[in-house]
């Protein structure tokens, strides 16, 4: 959840929604995000709407952990009345933070419980929560589970300890592999190891080496992103000072090739740049929604949501976002409602990253000639998934964001 917010229309007090959001409500899916702002400390590369309980205090108000739940709790229930009587089974369910895990479980399965008695949940729901490795153990993974969550997402990073101490990561080497085996034990059916690649000082051999504990801690899913120094970051000011060097383009294209050979070996397989599964039933379906413009809510300070084309957003901090559900309105901060355009545009830009690809009608002529020099370059490949669509080779994958600029065009 990035720390900055856009600009916007201000959202009603009520957080009531115009009638075309409403409009076919029910007919996609439908899915939570919960954020949790809260961590123990800051990761020096971290720019997401997070709060150590020191910062908190030092703001001059005290937004309590011990009564989060019951925010949250109470922003599900406005979910229920803004969006009507619409038949909506929540498909998917998503803790992120921030550590979710630093609440007592009983607050997570507490919220969770708040949308299966508003919502209900589907057949089949996926529900996910975040976790940092030490902030678990076996008795509040199996009250987790009890609970109702059936997938865990752990923040491995890398198992490099050097690597480990740049990122400002506090968790010992080995301790995420352990985590898998324990929610395994649990009965999580779904497990996601997070990896990031490119931190100045890591060697290719580290990498292989965290690739290879990854995929030996048995999980069904892996993720790995290329590390991104933001602006405002403790890493951010390392690097500007000439502490560290910064990570070129090529470093990351190589990393990122070590892990998809490493990956393939294993048996996982891409289906979105960052994302590979070991089995199709493995993908974060969650995510999906996002990627394919689905309806969520997100609940939580800075937390976004998308309903029929309206996006909105929450006030970032945890005491405005108490203040505004204790005095009955909308912790919404502003909204826009996306037109055919923008909605044409963002298609582009998140389905290209999938495997199944894009459909070439949502291209425009020039598009379409900028999808034929791709193809004719190697950057894209005919989909598999029905004729019409477009397809990142590899090679494609490694200059996704070019290629997408090109196609929008």
């Amino acid at each position: 959840m990035p720390s900055a917010l856009p600009d916007g229309e201000p959202v009603p007090s009520d957080g009531s929604l115009p009638a075309s959001a409403l409009d076919g409500l029910g007919r996609r899916p439908f899915g939570f995000y919960l954020h949790v702002p809260y961590c123990a400390s800051r990761c020096g590369y971290c720019d997401f709407n997070t709060y150590t309980a020191t910062e908190l205090r030092s703001s001059g108000a005290v937004a309590s952990q011990e009564t989060y739940a019951d925010n949250v709790v109470a922003e599900v229930r406005l979910a229920r009345k803004v969006l009507g009587d619409a038949d909506l089974p929540v498909r998917t369910v998503f803790l992120g933070g921030g550590t979710p895990t630093l609440l007592p479980a009983r607050d997570l399965v507490k919220m969770l419980a708040a949308i299966r008695e508003e919502f209900g949940l589907a057949d089949g729901a996926e529900v996910t929560t975040e976790a940092n490795p030490e902030s678990v153990d076996p008795a509040y993974l199996a009250e987790l589970r009890e609970g109702g969550y059936n997938r865990i997402s752990f923040g491995m990073q890398s198992a490099r300890p050097h690597v480990l101490k740049l990122l400002d990561r506090h968790h010992t080497p080995g301790r995420p592999e352990a985590c898998v085996a324990e929610a395994r034990a649990a009965g999580f059916g779904h497990v996601n190891l997070d990896l990031i690649y490119g931190t100045p000082g890591e060697s290719d051999d580290d990498w292989r080496a965290s690739l290879a504990a990854a995929v030996g801690a048995g999980p069904d899913h892996v993720s790995a992103y290329s590390l991104i120094v933001e602006d405002g970051t403790r890493l951010a000011a390392r690097v500007k000072r000439g502490e560290l060097p910064m990570i070129d383009d090529d470093v990351h294209a190589d990393r990122y090739l070590i892990a998809e050979e490493a990956l393939s070996a294993a048996g996982y397989s891409w289906y979105e740049v960052s994302n590979w599964a070991a089995a199709p039933e493995g993908r974060c379906r969650h995510n999906e929604l996002y990627w394919t413009g689905a309806d969520w809510w997100g609940a939580g300070p800075g937390a976004h949501s998308h309903v029929g084309g309206v996006r909105w957003w929450n006030a970032k901090h945890p005491a405005a976002y108490a203040q505004a559900l204790t005095e009955g309105r909308t912790p919404g901060l502003g909204r826009e409602v996306l037109a055919a355009e923008d909605r044409r545009v963002e298609r582009i830009l998140l389905e290209l990253r999938l495997v199944e690809g894009v459909s070439l009608d949502l291209l425009t002529d020039t598009g379409r000639k900028a999808a034929d020099r791709a193809l004719a370059d190697g950057l894209l490949a005919a989909g598999p998934y029905g004729l019409g669509r477009a397809v990142l080779t590899l090679r494609g994958r490694l200059l996704a964001d070019a290629v997408v600029r090109d196609l929008v065009d």
